[in-house]
């Protein structure tokens, strides 16, 4: 039986006893009435409470019942009525707290794309989402949810990206733009090419995080849970020593009914559910509660610099080119053979030509070779961009430290773009306040050389820097961080650092450009290609475990406080009953707290 069937149950029993008591007049038919009620119901609980116990978990609803029992058998059966009310009220209650609490969490599973209309030949067919190929073209109207994610063929429009990302506002999109599964898009019709199946697109990744996120309870709630075996011992205590030297059982009963558990398994997880409501607000979805609690008594972070530190998106640093073209007409030539090419490199130029205005040229036959380069055909020349020795030439001197695409034309070389990757604006100030919230140390683990890794620390204000990295050492350096540092951070974007992540106490993959192996690695993604959202993920970890930890505090004081003062007799049963569920009630509005975005 559901919680508010329960409640609905004990309400309508409680009707019926009091229709015998006060309008028939037969007190007897009432006493009965609740009796079977907190016979049947507090039978059932126990059931759930030893399979609860099956689970590895403590069940605290034992105070409950045995305070149902007593007051039973003690004959205030009305108090009785009131605590089997309370009970089931404050379960009902429960269950609406968590599921306000991961409103915007189950959001992502009720908005999932099933529709595509995928352009086969002269026709438009309507197919469900996961049937769609890569390489399709699809067509998205007005109003429509984008499927899949790709790269945006032809036309121009705007996204609403907000359940992905956190941000508001509606995101310009145009051809060459990717699009990201999810997206909700505005008036404007527009046609894609599919460069993710559904099953591996960004929208059932953060369908896949959402439901780790609620099928794993965090350490600090089954710590609670424990703390409710000294609680319990206490409560028995305490009434047992007020029925001893009183001599009257009623106390008990009196006891025991104020005697309330539920701020102990009700505090901490709605907590840690609002705490993760939140974060995805602002776009960081966080796999599950125990990575809140981690993250917030976090002393070392470390840091991938390629896409992390730095923007990963690269920039046009230098654009050398024969007689005959200008740069104008160099970068047009370009831009417009990569611009259906996903690599970072064909993004960030293509970018470029897009913010100087330069017009891109329609192109035909065009082929990607992986780890090569594009070649294809613009106005009848065979155009090659890509690495020296796939556009044509050899032993070509490469920069230090830059990237070189090299271009040529019908075979002949006719120049060459330096890029470099530029840090982030916003990394220094995200490096002060991790350090401002308490991290004791922060590392740059980085395949670069030790120069390179060396100057971008100094630049942004990382303590410790470890160049020439592979895989393997990434995850020898974490693994070696001494106890006094842990919990670790290791935050990454790329295929390369998904191990680290893996390995790190907790791992956060910047997950808005970042490879999907790095985000199924890791315990948080940031969706929104914004390092300093890891410092608000900190933040929010740490305000939600203060929370917490209040909720909790709260609810055992005042439980403690109103035991020993009933037992001396001066809290009746039906009013100690009225107060346990004040107490439930106070606990959980604590704990909803973490919802908030304000301190």
């Amino acid at each position: 039986m559901k919680n508010y069937q329960r409640f609905i149950l004990t309400l309508t029993i409680g009707f019926a006893a009091l229709l015998a008591e006060f309008l028939f007049k037969n007190p007897a038919i009432a006493y009965m009435i609740v009796a079977i009620t907190g016979g049947l119901i507090p039978i059932q609980m126990l059931i759930d409470m030893i399979a609860t116990l099956r689970s590895g978990k403590y069940g605290v609803d034992i105070l409950a019942i045995t305070a149902i029992v007593a007051t039973l058998a003690v004959g205030q059966y009305w108090a009785s009525l009131v605590v089997l009310i309370m009970l089931t009220g404050g379960d009902s209650l429960e269950d609406y707290a968590s599921r306000q609490a991961s409103k915007e969490l189950q959001e992502l599973l009720s908005h999932s794309p099933q529709l595509a209309h995928v352009i086969r030949g002269a026709e438009i067919i309507d197919c469900k989402a996961e049937t769609v190929q890569l390489g399709e073209l699809v067509l998205v109207k007005p109003g429509e949810l984008v499927p899949v994610d790709g790269v945006i063929k032809e036309g121009r429009t705007t996204l609403d990206e907000s359940s992905l990302t956190g941000e508001s506002l509606p995101v310009e999109k145009g051809i060459g733009d990717e699009v990201m599964s999810g997206s909700l898009n505005g008036d404007q019709a527009f046609r894609f090419k599919v460069t993710k199946v559904a099953a591996d697109s960004q929208y059932q990744l953060l369908v896949k995080l959402v439901k780790e996120s609620a099928q794993k309870p965090a350490n600090f709630v089954r710590l609670a849970d424990r703390y409710a075996v000294p609680f319990t011992i206490i409560a028995y205590v305490i009434g047992g020593l007020a029925w001893f030297f009183s001599k009257d059982p009623v106390r008990f009963a009196e006891v025991l009914v104020v005697a309330s558990p539920c701020p102990l398994i009700l505090a901490a997880p709605i907590a840690l559910v609002a705490g993760m409501s939140r974060s995805s607000r602002n776009g960081i979805v966080v796999k599950n509660g125990t990575t809140i609690e981690k993250l917030a008594t976090a002393k070392s972070f470390s840091f991938d610099k390629t896409g992390t530190i730095t923007e990963g998106a690269l920039y046009i640093d230098q654009l050398s080119y024969t007689s005959g073209y200008t740069e104008k007409t160099f970068l047009q030539l370009v831009a417009s053979a990569e611009q259906e090419s996903g690599h970072v490199i064909a993004r960030s130029i293509v970018r470029e030509a897009k913010e100087k205005g330069v017009a891109l040229l329609p192109v035909k036959d065009l082929e990607e070779v992986t780890g090569q380069g594009v070649v294809c055909f613009i106005e009848g020349n065979e155009v090659k961009v890509g690495k020296s020795t796939f556009v044509g030439k050899k032993d070509v001197h490469r920069l230090t430290n830059e990237v070189a695409v090299f271009v040529a034309v019908n075979g002949v070389m006719i120049g060459h773009v330096t890029m470099k990757d530029q840090v982030r604006q916003e990394a220094k100030e995200t490096m002060q306040m991790l350090k401002a919230g308490g991290v004791e140390s922060i590392h740059l683990l980085t395949g670069d050389k030790q120069e390179v890794a060396d100057s971008i620390a100094n630049q942004v204000g990382i303590d410790v820097v470890h160049a020439d990295c592979l895989p393997q050492d990434k995850i020898a350096y974490i693994q070696e961080i001494p106890a006094p540092l842990r919990p670790t951070v290791m935050v990454g974007d790329g295929v390369n650092d998904a191990p680290a992540l893996s390995v790190a106490d907790i791992g956060i993959a910047m997950g808005a450009h970042g490879s999907t192996a790095a985000s199924e690695s890791a315990d948080i993604v940031i969706l929104k290609d914004d390092l300093a959202k890891v410092a608000q993920a900190r933040d929010i970890a740490k305000r939600t475990m203060v929370v917490a930890k209040q909720s909790v505090l709260i609810g055992i004081i005042i439980c403690c406080v109103l035991m020993v003062i009933a037992s001396f007799g001066i809290i009746p049963t039906l009013l100690g009953a009225a107060l346990q569920e004040v107490i439930d009630t106070v606990a959980i509005l604590s704990a909803l707290r973490a919802r908030n975005d304000t301190k």
